[in-house]
């Protein structure tokens, strides 16, 4: 898939402002860690994962969505008449209906005329978003999308850090639930829209390329409260994923280690992403690391880390930037973006 015409416009994040450090939830776990023979600092020694925020008990998640949605909106220069289509692509969920970007679009006000919807599909919602509205926009259905997601993991941690705390829990169930404890929360929006209309500088989305291996879609299952992982088994399978989509899109799109410029990837845990940059033969340098301070943020993650590269200096005008990620299922989607 190529586009000829797709650029992102403007980009915005809202950062979670409670700060929950790995050696709190570590000591606070510490005597069931070491009733069950665990390392009890396994959490930050592990996934590198230092900290991850939260927003305040009772936080929606269209609240954390529409608060970066505003910001993008600013940042782009397009007024809200303007966006065609509306996409929200969170995991965490405040309600079953309605729709979560049905909230957002009317905190946000936007207009009758602009159609919206949830798109959901793990932590690879957004790219999935960014190909589907650039679809959109390619064909002349609308000029401009905005997308949004708002990630709120106090609930699932909370709720994981408790049961893990009953008499009972089992060496086996920790391990099945431990990956719940690197979640994070946080709030990000893009609007994309035709780059031969952009007003300002646009970053051009040149395309992409997905592909999907379902028979692991049993590796990781969560709901509001529980997520259970086979860690290993993730990771395995994932980093496979990414190897094979990653061929295709040096088939497709031209990729090679040496001509790409920035890595944005979904950031699991220093782990993962260091396995996922040595089985490309990547430079680890150019990887922009979020996941100390943020921890994972799902679907969120891929878009955070571009706007936190953004504002580090990272991106200059005419670098190959790659937007990677890898959503339980499992699928995987690499899309290039000429900034």
């Amino acid at each position: 898939m190529k586009f000829r015409n797709v650029s992102i416009l403007g980009l915005g994040v809202a950062d979670a402002p409670d700060v929950v450090t790995s050696r709190s939830i570590e000591d606070t776990l510490r005597p069931v860690a070491e009733r069950l023979g665990i390392n009890p600092t396994l959490l930050s020694d592990l996934t590198g994962i230092q900290e991850r925020r939260f927003w305040p008990a009772g936080t929606t998640t269209a609240e954390a969505a529409s608060l970066a949605a505003e910001r993008a909106l600013e940042d782009a220069g397009v007024d809200r008449a303007a966006i065609g289509v509306l996409v929200n692509t969170s995991v965490c969920q405040d309600v079953l209906e309605p729709s979560t970007a049905s909230t957002i679009h009317g905190r946000l006000r936007m207009p009758s005329t602009c159609m919206n919807f949830d798109l959901r599909n793990a932590c690879l919602g957004f790219v999935n978003a960014i190909q589907m509205a650039g679809n959109m926009i390619e064909q002349g259905q609308i000029e401009h999308a905005l997308i949004v997601d708002g990630e709120q993991a106090r609930t699932a941690v909370e709720a994981t850090i408790l049961r893990m705390q009953k008499p009972g829990f089992t060496r086996q169930q920790y391990r099945d639930q431990y990956a719940t404890l690197t979640l994070g929360s946080g709030g990000v929006a893009m609007v994309i829209g035709r780059t031969d209309r952009a007003r300002r500088h646009a970053h051009q989305v040149v395309g992409g390329v997905s592909l999907a291996a379902s028979e692991h879609n049993h590796l990781c299952v969560g709901n509001m409260e529980e997520m259970r992982t086979d860690a290993t088994g993730l990771l395995t399978a994932g980093l496979e994923l990414a190897g094979r989509t990653w061929r295709l899109a040096h088939e497709e799109l031209g990729w090679t280690a040496a001509n790409v410029d920035e890595y944005v990837v979904h950031q699991v845990s220093e782990v993962h992403t260091a396995r996922l940059a040595d089985g490309m033969g990547a430079d680890f340098d150019r990887f922009h690391k979020v996941y100390p301070l943020f921890g994972n943020i799902g679907p969120a993650g891929v878009p955070y880390v571009l706007k936190k590269s953004l504002d580090a200096g990272r991106l200059r005008d005419g670098m190959r930037v790659a937007l990677m990620g890898i959503g339980s299922g499992l699928n995987c989607s690499m899309m290039e973006v000429r900034w």
